[in-house]
């Protein structure tokens, strides 16, 4: 499973350096069901003047438009830094199964670092997850990225 999270891992790389050269945070999600690639998306709240425009949440929608249907069950969701708040809350409105992040986030990821929202037993579904897949080659794009624009 090392292999494969690390295969999509890459791929969602590629997809924070393309929102990097559309000047977004270079944040990059992909949905994954049965070892395929369901939809991607990038951090685009800058350009579409929309704060819900994160990677994970377009990836959500174009996965639940292409499948129409707004669960997503047996679904891995691939995101380079760990999900915050809102998305971490939509993860559970779609049922995705499993998530995977790359770097950890310290001030505003809701995975572990601030909160546990996809683990809390007071809602009606769970996520499993891992993080730290990629960890160096995430937080590096992302660290480089802040270190420009300073």
């Amino acid at each position: 499973m090392i292999r494969k999270d690390e295969h999509w891992m890459s791929h969602a790389l590629a997809l924070a350096l393309r929102a990097e050269r559309e000047g977004e945070v270079p944040i990059g999600a992909v949905l994954v069901r049965d070892n395929e690639l369901l939809a991607e998306g990038w951090n685009k709240p800058i350009s579409s003047h929309d704060p819900s425009a994160h990677a994970e949440i377009v990836a959500i929608r174009h996965a639940a438009e292409a499948v129409k249907n707004y669960r997503l069950p047996g679904t891995t969701l691939y995101v380079t830094l760990e999900p915050c708040a809102m998305c971490a809350g939509a993860l559970i409105q779609a049922r995705i199964e499993r998530l995977v992040f790359g770097a950890y986030d310290p001030r505003a990821g809701a995975i572990e670092s601030v909160f546990e929202v996809v683990t809390n037993s007071q809602l009606n579904h769970r996520v499993k997850y891992s993080g730290g897949v990629l960890q160096q080659e995430c937080a590096n794009l992302l660290q480089s990225f802040f270190k420009k624009r300073r």
